[in-house]
């Protein structure tokens, strides 16, 4: 009889949604072991059911403790075949843990040329994929010598870290004096030149020999930074067709950072005016939000249960249609609305799928409420955007 898989789920409880992997790799009869700082008790019911056990520490930013969590789970099961969290901010941990455990996946090794922008760099310009112009620099007569290099405008961000963060679209030596009044001096930081375009990314899962088995791409109406600093309101989709350039360029990337059986998030910039592809940031898990979800509302499959297949076996067997754009659309509490919620179900009784409210943590990007549509039709897409987000 074959060994049964032990996969250790890093932070099984959040976001709530991934809680789904462990029920999916639980049917497909994987030794599904949770740790996690949540109290047991606190954990739904369904999540206690999926896992085999469940190890709780006190503080999970304490490697120490989450040592002897695996540790305990090796003693007791066996070797550990799997380590994720699917999850940025547990990217590292989860890598020194695979180092400790000798379990397969990225390892300590990885992190840096995965985790910091001016690695990516270097790896994109390696295998000539375009990108951005910029570096890490110094200090700050190191930040003004680079500044009239680039020419202003110009983007300052951290080295490490993902989203809007600590992110700074600087247009003038005083905004330039600004940043530096205002920045954490404990934090290092790349200056990049300003890209006029649009976001577009490419995202999918990669099976075990480094082959992309489903992929797909979101449009943004704008960029997270501007999100932010604006007070908009968000909405994305997932459009039913993928430019053939950005799948040429993402796969291209897939094969330079030597990405196996994981989900992946790629950024790019599409440059205006003529369009063109330039390389942003490589992300090493599932897009961010809700978007898993809407993987399988635009296709009509489980992508939760074709991960725990190609862990299992290192297939993934469902058919990738795309009969549907998948939108998602943000409301803000504090924002002034034409419409009710109400006659939103009312009137895309059919198109709407869910309306969820997210947690405060996550609300200054995706908005107080998310509504997610699907549609075959983009004229209709459109015409939701309208009706949602038509304010007084």
């Amino acid at each position: 009889m074959d060994k049964r898989i032990n996969f250790v789920l890093i932070s099984p409880h959040f976001p709530a949604n991934y809680e789904t992997f462990a029920h999916r790799l639980r049917e497909n009869d994987i030794n599904t072991l949770g740790i996690g700082d949540a109290p047991y008790e606190e954990l739904t019911e369904g999540l206690r059911h999926a896992l085999v056990e469940y190890y709780r520490v006190d503080d999970m930013n304490d490697y120490d403790q989450m040592y002897r969590a695996v540790a305990y789970f090796a003693h007791k099961y066996g070797k550990i075949d799997r380590i994720e969290s699917h999850n940025e901010y547990w990217l590292e941990s989860d890598a020194k843990l695979r180092t400790d455990f000798n379990v397969f996946g990225f390892k300590d090794a990885d992190m840096e040329r995965i985790k910091t922008k001016s690695k990516m760099k270097e790896v994109f310009k390696k295998h000539k994929i375009p990108v951005a112009k910029g570096r890490v620099f110094k200090d700050e007569a190191d930040a003004r010598k680079l500044a009239k290099q680039l020419k202003f405008p110009v983007v300052i961000k951290p080295n490490t870290g993902v989203g809007a963060s600590d992110t700074y679209k600087v247009a003038s030596s005083e905004e330039l004096d600004a940043f530096f009044h205002k920045r954490n001096p404990e934090v290092s930081y790349i200056m990049e030149e300003f890209i006029p375009g649009e976001i577009v990314t490419f995202d999918g899962l990669v099976d075990r020999d480094g082959k992309i088995v489903f992929y797909s791409t979101i449009v943004h109406n704008a960029t997270l930074l501007d999100i932010v600093e604006n007070d908009q309101d968000m909405f994305y989709f997932l459009p039913r067709e993928i430019p053939s350039d950005l799948l040429e360029l993402g796969t291209k990337c897939v094969e330079a950072f030597d990405i196996k059986e994981r989900f992946f998030h790629f950024e790019f910039f599409r440059t205006q005016p003529n369009g063109d592809l330039m390389a942003l940031e490589i992300n090493c898990r599932p897009p961010g939000g809700l978007t898993i979800d809407m993987f399988n509302y635009a296709n009509e499959f489980d992508i939760f249960n074709e991960y725990a297949q190609l862990v299992k076996h290192n297939q993934f067997q469902a058919a990738v249609l795309r009969p549907y754009h998948c939108l998602y659309v943000s409301r803000k509490s504090h924002s002034h609305y034409v419409h009710t919620e109400e006659e939103i179900r009312q009137r895309y009784a059919d198109e709407l799928i869910s309306i969820q409210h997210v947690p405060g943590v996550f609300s200054s990007i995706m908005g107080d409420v998310g509504f997610i549509f699907n549609t075959p039709n983009a004229d209709t897409l459109q015409e939701i955007v309208n009706f949602v987000r038509a304010k007084h």
